[in-house]
């Protein structure tokens, strides 16, 4: 990067007259501003400014194109551009100190650089260019703020794609697997039928098929048998059926009823040969057939619970606008999306919701997303097996939300910049720094208020809103 002199201090006046953003400003502000300014070229790929190192001053760019890029924890992406006619770097009353990013130029590029030593005396000299470049700043926040959101809704929609995609595809996985045995086990069922009829049982034999039907589909013990039991458990039902000369092949299948030996013993009594066996296979399949479609309708529910879960937490349907919004099923929302995460961690996640809990006023889809950023940095937080617990209660005129984690906590120094835009203390590259800045604001939006307390083994975020039917000050509407 060059500092070039051979520019007159009229050529410089010309050009910044003739610049989208200055332009307006008197002719004696902009000869200030080429008189105490140093014109700098930059080369295609030439940093202006560096991630994490203080701006050295305000920067107006003349000519060329200039790329500001972060990495937010999805790769190196670019949050905006500055081009002929913009204005960047530290502009005044801003509060920019370190970029979030590193500040590129992407081709040739001319700027005028302003130290920023000098912009108290901009800001006393040059009273319009100070007006111009305080609206560009407040076009910037707007411009960043909409940037960090839109930006943090992404990564979050991501990992809940991800979290939502898995938790789909066990009930869906269940479905197709048990979809294919179920033809099996109607086929053996037709065939098993068949041959019953040809059987031609007297009343007293069919009394005996019913009550061996009966003993198959009796309601399950309920602790499930292990893998061990019930493989010694299908042992001794192919040995019953082997002693009865039967077809073993039906083991398995009477192995998942739970037919006794008592009811097969009685069977045999009253029916044998061809027909003892036909018996078995019939009760067998049907008791099967049963049970996979048993499995499939409990993975349909368990489809459908996920999916007015995902539509409660993402507020489908919702209008944009402040509305009574019911905690309980908001924070239940939030768990079960991120279920997924937490049990691939081994993690236990407990909701207490105070009974008869009062409404709070606020954005629906906004506070999902509070609970959303501040559960999943929770489950971020603790280690395998460890422990997440969500309070919600009353308190005075308001309610509050307490999300706790047992993991390593938050040092004392980082707790006062955890709020902080880009400020993350997760390794580089998982972490954005956006989303307690971004929980921050959606508290404030919804007239809500913030606090955390943090040590090792214990973190607390607290989440006060206000009842609905209350003013933000707690008194009644």
């Amino acid at each position: 990067m060059n500092d070039s002199r051979s520019d007159t201090t009229s050529d410089l006046i010309d050009r910044l007259a003739a610049h989208k953003t200055l332009g307006a400003a008197p002719r004696e502000e902009l000869a200030w501003l080429a008189v105490h300014g140093s014109l700098r070229r930059l080369g295609a790929g030439e940093v202006l400014s560096h991630r994490g190192v203080p701006v050295e001053g305000l920067y107006v760019v003349l000519s060329g194109r200039v790329s500001l890029s972060a990495d937010r924890g999805a790769g190196l992406q670019k949050i905006i551009e500055w081009r002929a006619g913009d204005v960047s770097g530290i502009l005044p009353y801003s509060r920019l100190v370190n970029p979030p990013g590193d500040a590129i130029a992407q081709e040739p590029t001319e700027i005028l650089a302003l130290d920023r030593k000098h912009l108290r005396a901009l800001t006393h000299e040059c009273f319009e260019i100070t007006s111009i470049l305080v609206r560009t700043m407040v076009d910037r926040a707007r411009l960043f703020t909409f940037s960090d959101l839109h930006n943090e809704k992404m990564i979050s929609l991501g990992k809940l794609s991800a979290g939502l995609a898995h938790e789909l595809n066990n009930p869906a996985s269940a479905i197709e697997r048990s979809a294919s045995l179920l033809e099996d086990r109607l086929e053996d069922t037709e065939r098993a039928t068949r041959a019953l009829g040809a059987a031609k049982l007297s009343e007293a034999q069919l009394g005996a098929v019913d009550a061996i039907l009966a003993s198959c589909m009796a309601k399950e013990a309920q602790t499930p048998r292990s893998c061990l039991e019930q493989s010694d458990r299908e042992e001794a039902i192919a040995d019953w059926l082997c002693a009865h000369k039967l077809d073993i092949a039906n083991a398995a299948m009477l192995a998942d009823t739970e037919v006794t030996f008592e009811a097969l013993d009685q069977l045999a009594a009253v029916v044998s040969g061809s027909a003892l066996n036909a018996v078995v296979r019939w009760a067998a399949a049907g008791c099967a057939a049963r049970r996979l479609a048993s499995g499939i309708q409990g993975a349909a529910m368990r489809i459908s619970g996920l999916v007015m879960a995902i539509k409660g937490f993402t507020n489908m349907d919702q209008a944009m606008v402040a509305q009574p919004v019911d905690l309980g099923s908001s924070l239940d929302n939030t768990v079960a999306v991120l279920q997924s995460k937490a049990r691939e961690k081994s993690v236990d996640v407990s909701v207490d919701v105070q009974c008869n809990l009062p409404s709070v006023l606020g954005f629906a889809g906004e506070l999902n997303q509070i609970w959303g950023n501040l559960i999943d940095n929770a489950l971020d937080a603790v280690s395998a097996c460890g422990r997440v617990e969500v309070v919600a209660s009353r308190e005075d005129q308001g309610v509050l939300v307490k999300i706790i984690d047992n993991g390593s906590g938050i040092q004392e120094q980082d707790l006062a910049r955890i709020f902080d835009p880009f400020f993350t203390t997760k390794p580089m590259g998982q972490g954005t720094g956006l989303g307690l800045d971004i929980v921050w604001r959606l508290v404030r939006h919804n007239d809500g208020a913030i606090e955390v307390e943090s040590k090792p083994g214990r973190t607390e975020f607290r989440v006060t809103l206000p009842i609905a039917g209350t003013d933000p000050a707690g008194a009644p509407e």
